[in-house]
């Protein structure tokens, strides 16, 4: 299996994102969730509305078994107000991005055809569920520089694993050798 990377580029994420807007408003916002909160896909397909009406996002990672309380900034929350006023149908007992045929939470499989479909589209390569979580990741480093804080939030065990995850050291590595010759 491929290993999957962040998507660098603002402006192929914004890309990204539009066109998952314009297909289709569920795939945007979940999307725009993982990309903002840096939760695994496990974690953000269970959500429900009432998950995500106050501040933050309560819930225990699957993974870990460990409670996170992720803050909504004032960003994500007017994204989530605007997903929620064109879906305002949904009662708080509903999950945030249900199968429309089951009103279940869409499976993780269905969540990586999702993101799939507008990477092929693009022609982006190593793109899948788990692409969320490291563009978090890595544009978080790159706006604060604070490895120690991102570890935390990736509930990662050591800083050097989280630098492998979010692709740094491969960028270090690329780099270092894009000048190299003798």
């Amino acid at each position: 299996m491929p290993v999957m990377e962040p998507i660098r580029d603002l402006a192929i994420l914004e890309d990204f994102k539009e066109r998952l807007q314009t297909w289709n408003m569920r795939n945007w916002m979940f999307f725009v969730l993982g990309i903002n909160t840096g939760l695994r896909v496990s974690d953000i397909l269970p959500i429900k509305v009432k998950n995500v009406l106050g501040t933050h996002i309560l819930l225990t990672e699957k993974k870990t078994s460990k409670r996170r309380r992720i803050l909504i900034n004032p960003k994500l929350r007017a994204d989530i107000d605007y997903y929620l006023a064109c879906y305002d149908w949904l009662t708080e007992e509903d999950y945030l991005f249900a199968s429309q045929a089951t009103g279940k939470p869409i499976t993780t499989v269905q969540a990586y055809r999702i993101l799939r479909q507008i990477a092929d589209i693009m022609g982006l390569e190593s793109i899948g569920t788990h692409t969320m979580r490291k563009t978090f990741g890595y544009h978080f480093y790159q706006r604060t520089k604070d490895i120690a804080t991102l570890q935390l939030l990736l509930n990662h065990s050591t800083q050097r694993m989280t630098m492998l995850y979010i692709g740094l050291i491969q960028d270090t590595m690329d780099e270092s050798m894009s000048d190299f010759h003798l």
